[in-house]
């Protein structure tokens, strides 16, 4: 019996890689084991980077909070602790957007835990 290789199906899976490898720089975008390489690499840092993309808005909203507080004579620290303590159920994000664009509305939450 002659040997079977499905060309349609491997040529659908190469067609999907260089698809998706379309806009890249050099052979990255029409060589197919470099397309494929670069491909796999660019999946990789997409899968990494969403768990690292909550890291840095959370750093960002804590950095913008520290320098609102700071404003009003307090840390992060001691801020947080107060917050937390008069049961405040506000998160760190809405603080921040506080904090930046309702600088009034912050300083009422800061009022509120003096």
């Amino acid at each position: 019996m002659p040997r079977s290789t499905n060309s349609v199906a491997s040529r659908a899976r190469r067609k999907k890689i260089m698809k998706q490898a379309k806009g890249y720089y050099g052979r990255r975008k029409n060589v197919w084991t470099v397309a494929k390489n670069a491909v796999e690499k660019a999946m990789l840092y997409a899968y990494r980077d969403r768990k690292q993309k909550k890291r840095n808005f959370r750093s960002l909203w804590i950095v913008r909070i520290n320098a609102a507080a700071r404003l009003h004579g307090m840390s992060y620290s001691q801020f947080m602790g107060k917050v937390k303590k008069h049961n405040i159920e506000l998160n760190r994000k809405v603080l921040a957007d506080l904090a930046v664009n309702n600088p009034d509305a912050f300083k009422a939450v800061v009022d509120q835990i003096k």
